[in-house]
């Protein structure tokens, strides 16, 4: 009975998170809402087109290309509201620093490795960088063309290319001068393929290890004695 009642309940508010999605996109997207609907209605006219002029008197075809008409369009719907609702998303928080780690950790997924955390911060000017792990090798990322990015950037390549000399190391800039938000995951897709998936996978672990050993210890403290809380475990 409670999985019956948890069932029930789950459903109406996955209806209602969709109907929230749909509201928010057609409040920014008039064009994006017009896409929808001419994907929802065109195989729906196109099932009863074939039913009246191929399947005549046929009622049971008349049936099944109804529904395969309804199918096609719920799911044609679907895909263009993810697809435009997710712009609507990049366009509300371009520009905001550190929203490119935002977006890498959603759209990067499969065998990227990636954070929403910069690898490196200044934390003046709040100039950050951050780095995804896939097929064309280790990637940067940096929302500014300020000196200080251009360091950050810099110093980063530098760290990469004495750890890891044979890896490709690119660079894409987000922002005006750069790269849209919404448009990023299609730039990263472009870069070229070099490294396989075990590659990936063993860069992401030297990499995280360089980055544990390079976190600060307070003074006092042994790291070889430093034992896990019992109250945090439980």
């Amino acid at each position: 009975m409670a999985t019956t009642n948890e069932r029930g309940a789950g459903e109406p508010g996955r209806m209602k998170q969709l109907v929230d999605v749909f509201k928010m996109t057609a409040k920014y997207d008039k064009p994006g809402i017009a896409m929808m609907i001419v994907a929802l209605v065109l195989p729906i006219i196109a099932a009863v087109l074939a039913s009246i002029f191929v399947y005549d008197n046929n009622v049971i075809m008349w049936i099944l290309l109804m529904l395969l008409g309804l199918m096609i369009g719920f799911f044609l719907f679907m895909r263009i509201l993810n697809w435009r609702a997710e712009r609507v998303m990049y366009s509300q928080i371009e520009g905001q620093p550190g929203a490119t780690g935002a977006v890498l950790q959603a759209s990067l997924r499969g065998q990227w490795r990636s954070s929403d955390m910069p690898v490196a911060i200044n934390p003046r000017t709040k100039d950050v960088v951050f780095r995804a792990i896939g097929k064309p090798g280790v990637v940067l990322f940096t929302e500014s063309n300020s000196a200080a990015a251009k360091k950050l950037l810099t110093d980063e390549q530098r760290k990469l290319q004495r750890t890891l000399p044979n890896v490709p190391v690119h660079h894409i800039l987000v922002g005006p001068a750069g790269v849209k938000l919404a448009d990023l995951r299609g730039e990263v897709k472009k870069l070229p393929k070099k490294i396989r998936r075990e590659e990936i996978l063993a860069i992401d672990a030297r990499l995280a290890s360089l980055q544990r050993q390079n976190l600060p210890i307070p003074k006092g403290v042994d790291p070889n004695r430093i034992r896990p809380s019992r109250s945090n475990l439980r």
